[in-house]
């Protein structure tokens, strides 16, 4: 009997809990995380050093111990406050089923959209949600129609595998040529400009260009603005990745000059996987097809360029939390953060014997992610050799990435919650690996 009464107490607990949270499922707090000192201001070095914040920053995270994560490339990790937004929607959602997705769900999903648009700096009708940036811009490049037989699409080595894949298979849908080019390595800024140039130069029958912002293989940023309007000037559209730039770069979309981009709000931005979004330059929507005709939303409506059916409602509603708490800590201070983590590895072992560094130190070309080659270590079965090695013996994980013209690599990629500890022991192992004494 005293079980029974338990079991009927805790209930009805749980249901006053749900009940409680269905009233307003996205009544996000005015701080995201509470307790987090005021954001940080001032010179970049300074902002990025700073003991106190980053410690609190990392206090927001629960991470495993039982190895340095510095594979943060694939998505990102969400800080409690985000996760227990999450579990709370999720079991709203669950709770009310399909009277929740029926009464409520298209006005919370606009409600997303807003706050979504005015936080990347463009107008709520110029973004649609997706479940990815990998949706997005195979929506973008499937659905772009100025294509006719004969024209040519471009793309580079860096460019992300599944957009290689929507790239190439314009050429039955379209009848258009498909021209890869390699971005020279090692990168530079104007060596990065001259190759987009003579690859434009080469192929004056191109209409479209994918291109890049940092490029998930070895982390490069590229100059995106200088090279959307050396493109515009020959007649040549841009369709931007940009799933690793926002959250982990400073940026408004109206910065880049580009009309059709892809971004993801799982990886830099840390809300729940499964969400990312489109953005259409409004006066360019007619560019883009209707995704597979779709008939819910007007022509003139962007969310008729996306038809993914039943999404996870939690996940799309958990997003203003994650973009609240992306401005609490803030762009440049993220920014900051992420390039004084990589500057941390980067200086310590650039002088190993045999050590690549793939990512360039000059400014503005690069962010959290850089990657290395072992000299004469390409294939595949040695960057895997590496990588189970920094990961069984010295608790430290990285991903192998293929793909770049000279040969694979590993990829390196810090995360706001990474601890200069967490860097040295990093770089203690590859100085073990190359045989060069750590400094």
């Amino acid at each position: 009997m005293h079980l029974v009464k338990t079991i009927s107490s805790d209930r009805r607990s749980i249901l006053k809990g749900l009940a409680a949270a269905a009233v307003a499922p996205l009544a996000t707090p005015a701080l995201a995380a509470e307790g987090l000192p005021a954001q940080l201001s001032g010179p970049a070095a300074a902002i990025a050093t700073d003991k106190a914040y980053w410690t609190a920053v990392k206090g927001l995270y629960a991470v495993t111990p039982d190895v340095v994560n510095l594979e943060n490339g694939f998505w990102g990790i969400m800080a409690e406050p985000v996760r227990r937004e999450f579990i709370r929607l999720s079991d709203m959602v669950n709770y009310q089923n399909t009277y929740y997705a029926r009464q409520r769900a298209g006005a919370d999903f606009e409600a997303v959209r807003a706050k979504v648009a005015a936080a990347v700096g463009a107008a709520p009708e110029e973004i649609a949600l997706t479940r990815g940036a990998t949706e997005a811009l195979q929506l973008l490049i499937s659905g772009y129609n100025r294509l006719k037989p004969g024209d040519s699409v471009l793309y580079a080595d860096l460019d992300y595998d599944s957009m290689q894949y929507a790239m190439n298979a314009l050429k039955g849908r379209r009848g258009v040529d498909v021209v890869k080019f390699d971005v020279p390595e090692p990168a530079a800024r104007q060596g990065v400009l001259d190759a987009y140039a003579r690859a434009l130069e080469a192929n004056p029958k191109t209409r479209l260009l994918l291109l890049t912002h940092v490029s998930h293989r070895t982390g490069l940023i590229m100059p995106v603005t200088e090279i959307a309007r050396m493109a515009r000037a020959k007649g040549v559209d841009v369709i931007l990745d940009a799933a690793h730039s926002w959250g982990q770069m400073d940026f408004r979309v109206s910065e880049l000059e580009v009309d059709f981009v892809g971004f993801n709000l799982h990886k830099w931005i840390g809300a729940p996987v499964g969400v990312g979004f489109l953005y259409i330059r409004k006066d360019r929507l007619s560019a883009i097809d209707r995704d597979l005709g779709d008939e819910d939303f007007p022509e003139d409506d962007i969310r008729s360029r996306v038809h993914t059916g039943t999404v996870n409602f939690a996940t799309v509603l958990t997003v203003p939390t994650a973009v609240e708490l992306h401005r609490q800590i803030g762009a440049a201070a993220k920014q900051a953060r992420l390039r004084y983590l990589r500057d941390y590895w980067v200086s310590r072992s650039r002088g190993f014997k045999d050590l690549e560094i793939l990512t360039p130190d000059e400014a503005g070309l690069y962010g959290a992610i850089t990657s290395f080659r072992l000299a004469g270590k390409t294939s595949k079965a040695d960057n895997d050799a590496i990588v189970a090695k920094l990961r069984d013996t010295y608790k430290v994980l990285t991903v192998r990435r293929a793909g770049v013209a000279k040969g694979q690599c590993i990829r390196v990629t810090p995360a706001l919650y990474t601890e200069e500890a967490d860097l040295d022991r990093f770089v203690e192992a590859l100085a073990t690996i190359t045989g060069t004494k750590a400094g």
